[in-house]
């Protein structure tokens, strides 16, 4: 069975309840986190083998975080023990990524100091057949954006097949250069793309079409979505396939459903309704270890994107950055239009 690496930022979520709770009650909850590691603990619940590397100080707080990845059957040896800290975030209970309430706390961390050709990627990724990574990454710095495109670069020359999340954080691509100048030179080496149609325009330059936009439909967002990924497929000849997911508030419960495009088709999950969401944190990594899982499985298009929507939706329904979901729980949550 393929072998997926992931490469990205070891995070701790503080979750403050707010107005005066956390004070009051002296706690918050913490998380362990990180795009790519959610993907990692996903696909290790899933039996896929895989690895993960970040970078963290060498101390008893690392050493547990460690263990704890360990037992969830994640292999670690790729770790790289570096730097003064791990990065934070702080993220209100009940909100996600993508609001005005989250603050970062990553600066000078050890992944963040990472530097290009310290790292030997060829003995890091040579039993390796899926190489995954974020759009979270390079945004942190130049320093990090190249060490990403060492590893792409060797990766793509191993033959391995390479995947993307195209997440958008606008509060972190703060040094001075466009996430456009940054992440087609990244894209260009992906076999798999996955974000939706913003987030593509704000990190590949892709067009939007205000037109389909305002119309609000599921069928002008569906156009939108082939739209986008011809794009996307036209741009970097390499990639072979793009997912889009569409997630909007519905009161306090959201209304979803994702896409998966080919050069030919167009294949689209059953749209869900959630009317209580948990937690929105880790849900689109949830749906692209479901794409990777379905890859890796030999499932059928069609089939996995049926796993992934179904795997981010059951999401939304946990605490916490990873799920604790199985694949029986994932199938038995799939819906068909």
């Amino acid at each position: 069975m393929k072998k997926v690496f992931c490469f990205g930022e070891i995070l701790l979520r503080m979750s403050p309840a707010l107005q005066g709770v956390w004070i009051n009650d002296a706690a918050m909850p913490v998380y362990m986190g990180g795009a790519e590691l959610n993907v990692a603990n996903a696909l290790a619940r899933w039996n896929i083998p895989v690895q993960y590397c970040s970078a963290a100080p060498r101390n008893y707080l690392t050493e547990e975080m460690i263990q704890h990845l360990q037992q969830q059957g994640i292999d670690t040896s790729p770790f790289i023990y570096s730097g003064r800290r791990v990065g934070v975030y702080l993220l209100p209970q009940g909100t996600d990524l993508k609001n005005a309430g989250v603050i970062y706390d990553r600066a000078n961390s050890s992944f963040s100091e990472l530097q290009p050709g310290t790292i030997n990627w060829h003995e890091l990724l040579k039993d390796v057949s899926w190489f995954h990574f974020s759009a979270i990454s390079p945004a942190l710095n130049a320093d990090v954006a190249a060490v990403c495109k060492e590893a792409l670069e060797v990766a793509a020359g191993m033959n391995i097949t390479v995947s993307v999340d195209l997440n958008y954080r606008a509060k972190l691509w703060q040094y001075g250069i466009q996430p456009t100048e940054v992440m087609p030179q990244l894209v260009q080496y992906c076999n798999l793309v996955m974000g939706n149609i913003w987030s593509a325009n704000s990190l590949l330059g892709t067009k939007l079409d205000e037109a389909l936009i305002s119309d609000k439909s599921k069928e002008a967002y569906l156009e939108h979505a082939t739209i986008t990924s011809a794009a996307i497929m036209r741009l970097f000849p390499g990639c072979a396939a793009v997912a889009n997911t569409f997630r909007f508030d519905a009161g306090a419960g959201i209304h979803y459903y994702a896409t998966l495009n080919d050069q030919y088709n167009q294949y689209k999950s059953a749209a869900y309704n959630i009317a209580h969401v948990v937690d929105k944190v880790g849900s689109g990594d949830c749906f692209m270890a479901g794409l990777i899982y379905g890859n890796c499985t030999g499932s059928n298009p069609q089939e996995t994107i049926n796993f992934a929507a179904a795997a981010a939706t059951g999401k939304m329904l946990e605490k916490g950055d990873a799920t604790k979901q199985t694949i029986d729980a994932v199938i038995n949550r799939i819906q068909y239009d």
